[in-house]
């Protein structure tokens, strides 16, 4: 898979967010454009046959809504993490890295959920081929913002 292509899609939403009014408008913007250009990609990389493709497209449609509510804490935590960033004391720093913590595993719940969900619509080798690209798609993205995110009394 090009990384070129997630880069893009990153690098897209991320310019997004000029054009917004607020955070949640701009959380909505880059969900809904990274959302059409993922279906795309997850189409293209799991080719599934025909007779598969409804219940698939049924139970990715569930998945991502999901997902999605994962990602919007994830992206308003580091909206909190930047807009305190100056001021981050023991108490921030707790109350960020335990909302981290529980994001993280919620969306290891997520995907042992849906897996059993994709599994039971089209193969144990469909979905965890899903899974490998959603992973692979969403840890590119994660590592790029961490990035750009200083550490804590980096400046």
């Amino acid at each position: 898979m090009k990384k070129s292509t997630l880069i893009f899609l990153f690098s897209f939403s991320l310019g997004s967010l000029a054009f917004a009014q607020g955070i949640n408008d701009e959380i909505t913007l880059m969900q809904a454009q990274f959302g059409m250009e993922k279906k795309q990609l997850v189409e293209a990389v799991m080719n599934l046959p025909e007779s598969l493709l409804p219940g698939f497209w049924v139970i990715y449609q569930q998945y991502e809504g999901e997902r999605q509510m994962l990602a919007r804490e994830r992206i308003l935590m580091i909206n909190e993490y930047l807009n305190n960033y100056e001021d981050i004391d023991n108490d921030i720093a707790d109350s960020l890295t335990k909302g981290v913590l529980k994001n993280s595993a919620a969306r290891t719940k997520l995907h042992q959920k849906y897996y059993k969900k994709f599994k039971k619509v089209t193969t144990a080798r469909d979905a965890a081929k899903f899974l490998q690209l959603d992973i692979y798609i969403h840890s590119t993205l994660r590592n790029l913002t961490l990035q750009e995110l200083p550490f804590i009394d980096e400046f």
